[in-house]
């Protein structure tokens, strides 16, 4: 394929040819016809979203949004569960105690007594059943109907629910993603050959020689040796590990002080990383893989929710890259925005200092799928996963909107519809 008349950095406007699922040649523009008029626009590197949760993604499209922006009050969320017909279960997603409050069974049974339902949390961490579900699978033993980090055993009770994964895979092929990092931390059964449907590349986090995820929760934190036996079991094997707490962070430290870190290891969210710990992050090496968006789409909740003294360390950017800390971005969707350019935006507009430069914010998603922060470039015998855009990279960078995305290439072949 020759890709004709495109901007690409450190080479100006030139023809692009692709071969073999690579680039095989940058050269300066000639007379004649290609396969595709780049017609000046900046050819990219693919986009790859470091951390998302592909199969909860794709099952958004046959669930209720019941989240703030969905629902605002008690009234919002009964009218959102009792929409569709009497008897067919329900599947919510995004709630936020802001509706209604602390859900139970009860609670549930109150909203809607004709049907089964389940909601989740927010945090995705939450699943809490009404009693008309609870019966239907034969779950009633008189709990409360919460099922908090249950996932894996809720599967096999749960009614199947349509995953729309290749509508998935065309709205990120619209983005200009061309990889994804599935950041789930027991991936079922077959998770790989149902993500196998999906254009762009996959890591599938614990599968392969992907890194192997660590889910801390604070009620049942291990001991940093304990999380250090772990973490040393898993070597060579790099880890990623989930932290949203000061507490959880500082195990994780003094847990890969102990085992020694290795190229590859992650923290996945760093929602709360005090000031005091930068340097320790950086001695380490370990890449953060943040959500930058979430003080945007959050920031509602975040002021009654996260303590005061943890309002000032929420999601760095700026300050981790300053202090030479490895650093990528993921979406984290459905429990974030899909969009990668609106997760650049945020990164670039984010006050209180953490914003950094918009090609900074470009580059969280240019990162290699198993080293995110290392930042790929368009070059000859590079890999041909490309975004082509409509306008030059400054005149990106000035919108940074989805909408500058016109073509995307994996392995130099075009996943996105022919113009």
């Amino acid at each position: 394929m020759l890709i004709t008349d495109v901007e690409v950095e450190g080479h100006g406007r030139v023809d692009v040819r692709l071969g073999g699922g690579r680039v095989v040649g940058i050269g300066r523009r000639r007379a004649g016809r290609g396969d595709v008029d780049g017609r000046g626009g900046a050819l990219l590197v693919g986009l790859h979203d470091h951390h998302v949760h592909l199969a909860a993604l794709a099952a958004e499209a046959a669930s209720v949004r019941v989240g703030p922006r969905d629902v605002r009050d008690r009234e919002g969320l009964v009218a959102a569960l009792r929409r569709g017909a009497p008897g067919e279960w329900v599947r919510a997603v995004d709630y936020h105690e802001s509706a209604a409050g602390e859900l139970d069974r009860w609670m549930l049974d109150d909203f809607v007594p004709d049907r089964p339902v389940r909601v989740q949390h927010r945090s995705g961490a939450l699943w809490v059943w009404n009693s008309a579900a609870l019966r239907a699978v034969g779950l009633d033993g008189g709990g409360d109907g919460r099922f908090w980090r249950e996932d894996e055993r809720l599967r096999g009770f749960a009614p199947p629910v349509r995953l729309d994964l290749r509508g998935v895979g065309a709205r990120a092929a619209a983005y200009g993603i061309t990889g994804f990092t599935n950041a789930d931390p027991q991936p079922g059964e077959g998770l790989a050959d149902l993500l196998s449907v999906l254009p762009q590349r996959l890591v599938v986090m614990g599968l392969g020689d992907a890194p192997l995820k660590f889910l801390l929760d604070d009620a049942t934190l291990p001991t940093p040796d304990e999380l250090a036996a772990s973490m040393a079991a898993a070597r060579p094997r790099p880890v990623a590990v989930h932290c949203v707490t000061r507490v959880q962070l500082l195990v994780t430290l003094l847990a890969l002080d102990e085992a020694g870190p290795v190229a590859g290891d992650r923290i996945e969210h760093g929602s709360v990383i005090p000031a005091e710990t930068l340097s320790w992050l950086a001695r380490l090496g370990v890449t953060v893989v943040t959500q930058p968006h979430f003080p945007v789409e959050r920031g509602r909740e975040y002021a009654t929710d996260v303590d005061p003294d943890d309002q000032a360390h929420l999601y760095r950017c700026r300050s981790l890259a300053e202090a030479g800390i490895p650093l990528a971005a993921g979406t984290d969707a459905p429990y974030g925005s899909a969009d990668p350019w609106a997760v650049m935006r945020a990164a670039a507009e984010r006050s209180g200092g953490e914003g950094v430069d918009r090609r900074a914010a470009l580059d969280l998603f240019a990162g290699e799928p198993q080293h995110p922060s290392r930042v790929r470039k368009v070059a000859v015998g590079s890999v041909a996963d490309l975004c082509l855009l409509h306008v030059p990279l400054k005149e990106a960078l000035d919108l940074m909107s989805a909408d500058v995305v016109r073509a995307t290439f994996v392995g130099g072949q075009r996943i996105t519809p022919q113009e």
